[in-house]
This record gives structure tokens, sequence and C-alpha cells, in this order.
């Protein structure tokens, strides 16, 4: 270790960090050229051979040319996809009463209703099976 000083190895973690950092840009900037729908198939074939022919000027110019737009393309993505969770959500968690797909509680709430209408009478036991085998078949 005394043949090598301490400032040589923060410049070793340093061009680690760089190098690791240039590779994050390499794959976004090749996860973005694929992601985009507005570029045709040869101007994605030229965008990737000049990032991979002249690796760091390539992504440098990409970030450059096509960095606000890389970030609008992020920003849709991510309204996407939550739009996607909350419909999911929606769907999976449904509101009492609702008939349909995506009603999971409506089931629930009838059955409650019924039971609610045994007990006060309106239904005698005959029917209240006969309508809860209905409403679950």
């Amino acid at each position: 270790m005394d043949d090598y000083p301490l400032l040589n190895l923060f410049l070793t973690m340093l061009f680690l960090f760089l190098w690791v950092m240039w590779f994050f840009l390499l794959f976004k900037v090749v996860t973005d050229l694929f992601r985009d729908h507005s570029l045709n198939g040869w101007a994605k074939a030229g965008w990737l051979v000049f990032v991979i022919l002249l690796p760091y000027v390539g992504v440098l110019v990409y970030l450059i040319v096509r960095g606000r737009s890389m970030h609008e393309r992020d920003a849709k993505a991510v309204r996407e996809s939550e739009a996607a969770f909350r419909s999911y959500v929606k769907e999976a968690a449904g509101t009492p009463g609702e008939a349909g797909p995506g009603g999971g509680n409506s089931h629930v709430s009838e059955l409650a209703k019924l039971a609610e209408l045994k007990d006060k009478g309106s239904l005698n036991a005959e029917e209240y099976e006969r309508a809860k085998a209905k409403l679950l078949s």
C-alpha cells in the first residue's frame, strides 16, 4: 500500500464513478431511443451507430440534442404509469354497491343488504337463501 498514494486512490475512485455514470447514461440513451415513437427506424439506427462508434461524443451529443424531449418522454411514461396504477387500484377495490367488473365489494354489499332485510323481517329464511344463492352464482 505504500507505493499507491492516497491521491491515486481518489483518482481511481473518481474514474470508476465516471465510468459507471457513463454506462448509466449509455443505457438511458439506448432505452430512450427505443422508447421514442416519433423517430423512425433509420433515425434510431443512426443514433445507435453514432453512440456505439463514438461512445462519449455520441452520448453527449444525444443529451444535448434530445435531452429536453428525453425528459418529456420520461414524464409522460411516469404519468401513464401512475394512471394505470390508479385505474388498477380503483378496479381492484371497487366501490360498495357497484355492479359489473371491478365491483369487488358489490357482492359483499349485496349480501349485507340481504342480511339486513332478513333481520328486519322483510325476507324469510327461504327467500334469503334463494337470493344469496342467486347472488353468489
